[in-house]
């Protein structure tokens, strides 16, 4: 399933199935027919419409979502290997921890945002008829260094804009990761039909801000003093990045 296709059920069943398992990330099928209530037929056939449809993926009897968001990578510089790919619900803690890294240092308040999000859900990926998000990874030796975020409204007015965050731990920058990690993500908004993507820095980051403008986004606005960073006000810088 991609990840701009909106779901949509034929039955009552299917569509509470789905729910759980879009809601916890993965799901044991044990685990999903008791919380749903359904008798062991229903449960069957509803999983079974599911799978077809390309909804969910049965991996030994662990139920996740099937988003079909890209392939995995590897890439060298230097003395760094390091991967790019899909995030994985068993990249959760991973993934947390190397954005609280970026956002504790660095006051990067969307991130933060998005780490907090990431906490009150208790799941990597989400994708309903309200939102959806995609997460690509960097990672080196299985820990993940740097991520690059995509937040993608469901709603029809705004399922042509999405917002994009992107990050790599202190330890691992100047190894070109945030450059591949943010190409990924552009080049996936792009095959996938998005026209603007946006992202919003405080003026502070002025190595992000460099950084963006080096990858073709421009500032499109500023809101003063948007942020109370400690006792001072900071402005938000606004950023876009625009497809031809």
């Amino acid at each position: 399933m991609d990840a701009v296709e909106r779901p949509t059920f034929e039955t009552n069943e299917a569509r509470s199935v789905y729910q759980y398992v879009e809601r916890h990330g993965t799901a044991a099928r044990h685990r999903a027919r008791a919380a749903t209530e359904l008798d062991t037929d229903e449960f069957r056939e509803a999983v079974e419409h599911l799978l077809s449809k390309g909804y969910l993926a049965d991996d030994g009897g662990t139920l996740s979502l099937a988003l079909d968001v890209g392939s995995i990578e590897t890439y060298e510089n230097g003395s760094v290997t390091y991967t790019i790919r899909p995030a994985r619900p068993d990249d959760f803690e991973g993934l947390v921890e190397a954005i609280r890294n970026v956002s504790d240092e660095s006051t990067y308040v969307v991130a933060e945002s998005v780490a907090e999000q990431l906490l009150y859900e208790d799941a990597v990926t989400r994708h309903n008829t309200v939102q959806s998000r995609v997460f690509f990874v960097a990672t080196v030796d299985d820990e993940v260094v740097g991520w690059c975020h995509l937040d993608l409204p469901q709603l029809d007015k705004l399922r042509e804009t999405a917002q994009l965050t992107v990050g790599v731990v202190s330890a691992y920058r100047g190894q070109d990761i945030g450059s591949q990690l943010i190409e990924r993500g552009i080049e996936w908004a792009r095959a996938n039909g998005y026209r603007k993507l946006y992202n919003s820095v405080p003026a502070t980051m002025e190595p992000a801000l460099a950084f963006l403008e080096d990858h073709g986004w421009n500032t499109e606005g500023i809101r003063r003093n948007h942020y109370t960073v400690g006792d001072e006000q900071v402005d938000e810088v606004m950023m876009a990045y625009t497809f031809d």
